[in-house]
């Protein structure tokens, strides 16, 4: 397996876990553009890029993802 799809599956696999654990009922019910960043940071992974789409610090976005309940995966 080359090194590309490795990391690529690591991301998927990643992706997933943070897909599953969510707390999709509090995300839907937020408002725009904290709902997308929210979604943005489950696909993606990154706090600092969601948290510009949101327009909020990264301590403040962090404390929605922990109220979103999506797990930071290293």
């Amino acid at each position: 397996m080359k090194l590309s799809e490795r990391l690529e599956e690591i991301m998927r696999e990643a992706r997933e876990l943070r897909r599953k654990r969510a707390d999709w009922d509090f995300i839907n019910k937020q408002p725009e553009p904290i709902k997308s960043a929210l979604i943005y940071l489950i696909e993606e992974g990154d706090l600092y890029v969601a948290s510009r789409i949101a327009g909020v610090t990264v301590d403040e976005m962090n404390q929605l993802r922990i109220k979103a309940k999506i797990p930071i995966v290293v």
